[in-house]
């Protein structure tokens, strides 16, 4: 069992920044690929970006790519998600998941934190 903390959410202005993190506890941390997704109100979860166990491989949702950067601190049982230049249509619930399967495996995710609510204002 792996239970995931996400904090740092807010409201925050257009092209602003934010950092959220993760932090896991229970099972071995650098045993899970991290991903983080978003809602918003009335649309579907999205996949914003994904690490590998070691960090050495990153994916990133085009709607985001070269804005938000991932990474994780296996020491520390956490990863992180920084949010650069944030627009309105980035607000969302943001939730973290582990997954124990492929890193090929791009949706599929064992544990999900709570989430944390991030609101851009335009």
């Amino acid at each position: 069992q792996v239970q995931l903390v996400e904090s740092g959410g807010g409201l925050v202005q257009a092209g602003g920044s934010l950092r959220l993190s993760c932090a896991a506890s229970g099972r071995t941390f650098s045993g899970y690929h991290m991903g983080w997704f978003r809602q918003a109100p009335g649309k579907e979860r999205e996949l914003v970006g994904r690490i590998s166990r070691s960090g050495g491989n990153t994916y990133y949702a085009d709607s985001v790519k070269g804005r938000f950067t991932i990474s994780r601190d296996n020491a520390k049982n956490t990863v992180y998600l920084q949010m650069n230049s944030l627009k309105p249509e980035d607000t969302a619930v943001y939730y973290c998941a582990a997954g124990s399967g492929a890193w090929a495996a791009k949706y599929e995710y064992d544990y999900w934190g709570q989430g944390t609510q991030v609101t851009v204002s335009s």
